[in-house]
């Protein structure tokens, strides 16, 4: 959710982590609700950046099914409202859980405002004759060593993106190219053992691919993202990065459908995402 464009004018002050497991924890606070204590310089705009609310609702999720064997398969969110930094609520509810597969929704809130939503599906791996992945991988191009970190951060971009590093093997925002996509190389540049919410966190961290179509900074927003998780987040190498591909698959009347996809250097596909932008001018 890279896409909060306006210049920043508050003071840029260190932030208050640069670790994004400890950014995201959540800690018990009775049945079926947890805390989240959401930090300083992680803002996108106002609010704590999307990637970070929608990890912080997934480890809330993942702490309240009691089966651990039953892996996060689908997420999907909406961010209604700023997230500010400070303590928020977090409501877990199982909306179903059957032998094999779990269904959960949580909500974020801080003090009577309703700020988040995500739900999530859970499931034991199963055997299957289907296992296979039919969209080819992208074309890397030269070691991610090789390509240049872009710089991206206050006073022109969001604070967040100082805790990600990024790679651009794809047409640069506002450069006016011919095609609404992106693409590069991405990861934390304090590394942190990857879960599922570090995910979530990478893939909502590079900017709206229709950027590259548009010759200076519009502002746009997520109203909906989902996101499906395909390998074991455990078995990548957190020092490494991931390759990131995504492109608008369509816009009609000031909403963009962009499809988002990680994958390792080796071409596993790592996770899928849609997010769905509103243009707000």
């Amino acid at each position: 959710m890279l896409s909060d464009t306006a210049p920043m004018t508050d003071p840029i002050a260190p932030p208050s982590t640069d670790d994004f497991t400890l950014a995201t924890q959540v800690e018990p606070d009775g049945d079926g609700r947890y805390v989240a204590t959401i930090p300083d310089g992680w803002q996108q705009g106002r609010g704590a950046f999307g990637g970070l609310v929608l990890g912080a609702l997934a480890r809330a999720m993942l702490r309240a099914e009691p089966d651990a064997g039953r892996v996060l398969r689908s997420l999907s969110g909406e961010i209604v409202g700023p997230v500010l930094p400070g303590p928020a609520d977090i409501v877990v509810k199982a909306l179903r859980r059957s032998n094999a597969v779990s269904t959960w929704e949580a909500w974020l809130s801080q003090g009577p405002e309703l700020l988040a939503r995500a739900s999530a599906v859970m499931g034991l791996p199963r055997s299957s004759d289907r296992d296979g992945t039919e969209l080819p991988p992208p074309s890397m191009g030269a070691p991610w060593e090789s390509v240049d970190v872009i710089p991206i951060g206050p006073p022109m971009g969001p604070h967040f993106a100082r805790m990600y590093e990024f790679r651009s093997t794809g047409p640069w925002p506002f450069s006016g190219a011919d095609r609404p996509e992106a693409s590069g190389w991405v990861r934390l540049r304090k590394p942190v053992a990857l879960g599922v919410p570090e995910v979530i966190g990478l893939m909502d961290s590079w900017w709206p691919a229709t950027f590259a179509l548009e010759l200076a900074p519009r502002p746009m927003a997520t109203v909906a993202f989902t996101l499906q998780l395909l390998a074991d987040p455990a078995s990548l190498d957190p020092a490494r990065p991931l390759y990131y591909r995504s492109y608008a698959a369509a816009s009609r009347q000031g909403f963009v459908v962009e499809k988002r996809e990680l994958w390792t250097p080796q071409g596993e596909l790592v996770a899928m995402n849609q997010q769905t932008f509103v243009i707000i001018k």
